[in-house]
């Protein structure tokens, strides 16, 4: 197994309990680390053999739109789904970083996901 990481992804998503809170998106960071077997990526050098991470990325950046959250748990698990499910890979890991504690440099949640 291999993996490629998109570290710290810049979204901005409607999240948080308080309905205030969801009013105007917020600044998130995404990680995500997609596992898979790259053996014929390695020896075609073609994209259809991979993960193409500029396209989960896209996928990623306009995954808020038309939504909420509550809890980035639920966020970081829907995110894992569906990277999961439009994407061949094997395992995927979705860290969401969120800003709500001025004290804290973040506050963050992993899930993680097999096929």
């Amino acid at each position: 197994m291999s993996r490629i990481s998109i570290i710290d992804l810049e979204v901005f998503y409607h999240v948080g309990v308080p309905d205030a809170e969801r009013v105007q998106p917020q600044r998130l960071l995404l990680t995500v680390e997609m596992e898979s077997d790259f053996s014929a990526a390695a020896h075609s050098d073609d994209i259809r053999d991979t993960i193409d991470y500029f396209a989960v990325s896209q996928r990623l950046l306009k995954f808020g739109d038309g939504h909420e959250w509550k809890l980035i748990e639920k966020l970081a698990a829907d995110i894992a789904d569906m990277v999961l499910s439009e994407f061949k890979l094997q395992s995927v890991m979705v860290e969401v970083k969120k800003f709500p504690i001025p004290q804290a440099r973040h506050v963050s949640v992993t899930v993680a996901r097999k096929r």
